[in-house]
């Protein structure tokens, strides 16, 4: 593949270089070239917020241009900008992400939210202890917000790959956070324990729809996060085929999912015949894409 060139034009200010290289963007045919744009120069500067808005007319520092014209042309040949930056927010927390790893999505901050919401209704006091497990756990960000905003309960969380577990490890002790972690398939590291809550994200991606994917998603994205098999249920059906392998269900079980499938999922789970309830949570364009089933 032929390699991308951005080169930016020397002395100039800060909204200029930010112009020029969100043009150069658009005429690549990325998407929101503007925010990618400000995403990359905020970490090239090493500012953010405020302080951007407020040195935009400065001149742009001269020993930054090698690196914003790397970042640029990155991006324009489809890396994230997450992976370039190192990093993606979830739940106002900055997390570390990398290649091993899929980016959070805002839509998986609703599944911490209905998880805090019914997980508090099972134990009610502040206090109580609940052992929740994360399966497929990717940066830590579900496990680590948990144990963060539950500070209570204790959180574990697998992951198939060792590299996921090394970015998420790094995450739990930069954001000092107590998730123990461990490796395997699904709920296979947790045989013999009788966790209160299941919670997941796991691949649901059918797997002939991933070439149809945006490329910065099929091309750089772990494919091992993201291929749900067939029809994109098979984590869910091993899941519930796994079960047994706990000495107890959970009393709360919460996945995320794609767009069409609650109603399959929910089916599942009942099917499953463990718990009293079923509901699914939107995400924020009307949605189902979270489903829990809940055992008061």
């Amino acid at each position: 593949m032929k390699r991308t060139i951005f080169e930016l034009t020397p002395q100039r200010s800060i909204r200029e270089a930010f112009v020029e290289a969100s043009s150069f963007l658009d005429a690549m045919r990325v998407m929101e070239p503007q925010r990618n744009a400000q995403l990359l120069l905020e970490h090239v500067l090493g500012l953010s917020g405020s302080s951007y808005y407020m040195a935009l007319p400065e001149p742009f520092p001269a020993e930054c241009r090698h690196a914003l014209e790397e970042a640029i042309r990155r991006k324009a040949e489809g890396v994230p900008a997450q992976y370039i930056i190192g990093e993606q927010e979830f739940y106002g927390r900055p997390f570390e992400v990398t290649p091993a790893v899929l980016i959070p999505r805002p839509e998986t901050e609703l599944l911490v939210e209905a998880v805090l919401k019914y997980g508090q209704e099972l134990a009610p006091r502040s206090e109580a202890r609940l052992k929740a497990i994360d399966i497929g756990t990717g940066s830590g960000a579900i496990a680590v917000t948990l144990a963060l905003q539950a500070p209570s309960w204790e959180l574990l969380a697998s992951d198939i790959s060792p590299e996921a577990l090394e970015v998420a490890t790094r995450n739990a002790k930069q954001l000092h956070a107590n998730v123990e972690f461990r490796q395997g398939n699904l709920l296979e590291p947790f045989a013999g324990l009788a966790p209160d809550i299941l919670v997941s994200n796991p691949p649901y991606i059918p797997a002939e729809d991933i070439e149809g994917l945006q490329p910065e998603v099929r091309d750089y994205e772990p494919r091992t996060a993201l291929d749900g098999g067939r029809d994109g249920l098979n984590p869910y059906r091993i899941m519930m085929a796994q079960l047994p392998l706990l000495s107890a269900p959970p009393r709360l079980i919460a996945f995320e999912l794609g767009m069409g499938q609650a109603g399959d999922v929910a089916e599942l789970l009942r099917q499953a015949g463990h718990w009293q309830e079923i509901v699914t949570v939107p995400d924020l364009a009307g949605i189902d894409r979270h489903v829990l089933g809940i055992c008061r």
